[in-house]
């Protein structure tokens, strides 16, 4: 079944091939990629959406390439896209 949860999460994916494929020095890019330079609070990190990509990647098997070299083919990257996709949804 296809949920909405499985929606924003593709989207999400096919965003950030997006974002890669502007280059770094666009405003977009720094924010998906960029850390934060103040103290963060107690506690577990919160994930960032990088480590959502990279976490999708890693069930594929594609865990060790760079993202942003990947979403740079465009094909290649939506092909990565729907594997996850196929792998998230029972």
């Amino acid at each position: 079944m296809y949920t909405k949860t499985h929606a924003r999460a593709r989207a999400r994916m096919r965003w950030a091939g997006h974002v890669a494929r502007m280059g770094k020095g666009t405003g977009v890019y720094r924010v998906l990629v960029g850390k934060l330079e103040e103290r963060r609070p107690l506690g577990r990190p919160r994930r960032r959406l990088e480590d959502n990509i990279k976490i999708g990647l890693q069930e594929v098997g594609c865990g060790i390439m760079d993202w942003i070299e990947l979403g740079q083919d465009r094909d290649r990257w939506r092909a990565l896209v729907n594997a996850v996709m196929k792998l998230w949804v029972p």
